[in-house]
């Protein structure tokens, strides 16, 4: 009897042993991740994943370096000060075409959530967006999605990049303070900046891909905005590491989805609200739409973030393949 009992204790220790084996560890936990203009809401879910630890919960630490606009954390990402990349998806589709690829991993917002305005002292003369030839125009950062979405806008109306001045502002206090002092005659940028300023009447605006229905109006259609993006060979090489980041940033969007707008408030820093909570809850319900639902880029999305680029010549002619700009296994395997 005691022979049959030990037999049993070990086949069960042996079922044990083979059954379903535990999530591998990651290959990187000390990760490096490079954002442009952390603060504004484009980037909401990256600061819930960080504020709400879920980061930590997916037994990572992960350092954010916050640039003043996309185009340096593509930068940093390309020199390999950082690991991976919140930004805007539409540097997988340039990318590409210059020959070194980044692939988006998980969709973050699903249209843009720019603004194009011009000072409202000049609303009467600036009345669509070709109207800003010879001016001044404020963007996060040149090269980043906000100087895209100037280029694009102008470009449908005749007007090309060369024409205008492009004047970096970054985001947050920095952008508001640019108009407000009259260094610049149009911003493009996003909130909290817009309601801030639409507050005090100081913005005319020309361009508002913040809805749905703005995002359709410009594009044709959703345009896939921030993203979760990193190189082939890092993406390679950690495969877990990239799993847990995107697990992260999912629960994010699914916290972001069922939360209040004064939960959400309450999960970021003060500083955040430019002096003023009340407009900051008001700059989330705006920014709310904006959010992906699942994660994934659609073709749609994809094709109306290409549009986004019909600016730029070289990308235009270029044979981009799409399916190439998304890997969505990591999205497929969430847990």
């Amino acid at each position: 009897m005691k022979v049959l009992t030990k037999a049993a204790a070990a086949l069960a220790l042996a079922l044990t042993l083979s059954g379903p084996a535990q999530a591998a560890e990651p290959e990187k936990k000390d990760v490096t991740l490079g954002v442009g203009g952390k603060s504004l809401l484009y980037y909401l879910p990256l600061t819930v994943a960080e504020r709400k630890g879920y980061f930590k919960d997916e037994g990572l630490t992960v350092t954010i370096n916050d640039f003043k606009g996309g185009a340096q954390s593509l930068q940093a990402l390309q020199g390999g000060s950082v690991d991976v990349v919140t930004g805007a998806y539409e540097h997988t589709i340039r990318m590409q075409e210059k020959g070194r690829p980044v692939i988006a991993l998980i969709e973050l917002g699903r249209f843009p959530g720019i603004v194009l305005a011009a000072k409202a002292e000049l609303k009467d003369k600036v009345k669509k967006p070709g109207d800003l030839k010879g001016m001044k125009i404020g963007v996060t950062a040149p090269g980043s999605s906000t100087h895209n979405f100037v280029n694009y806008l102008l470009a449908k109306d005749g007007v090309k990049g060369e024409e205008v001045s492009i004047i970096g502002v970054g985001g947050g206090a920095t952008a508001v303070a640019a108009i407000r002092r009259g260094e610049i005659d149009a911003l493009s940028n996003l909130e909290p900046v817009i309601s801030t300023l639409m507050r005090d009447n100081a913005l005319a605006i020309l361009a508002d891909s913040r809805t749905e229905a703005g995002s359709k109006a410009i594009f044709g259609g959703n345009s896939s905005a921030a993203v979760l993006y990193s190189t082939p060979e890092f993406i390679e090489k950690n495969p877990e590491t990239v799993q847990r980041l995107v697990n992260a940033l999912h629960k994010a969007l699914k916290w972001i989805a069922s939360a209040s707008t004064d939960d959400i408030a309450a999960a970021v820093p003060e500083e955040y609200y430019l002096n003023d909570r009340a407009l900051y809850i008001e700059a989330v319900k705006n920014s709310l739409p904006t959010y992906s639902r699942d994660g994934v880029i659609t073709l749609d999305s994809m094709k109306a973030a290409q549009e986004l680029l019909s600016f730029d010549a070289e990308v235009a002619a270029a044979k981009v393949d799409l399916s190439k700009t998304f890997d969505r296994r990591f999205v497929d395997k969430l847990r």
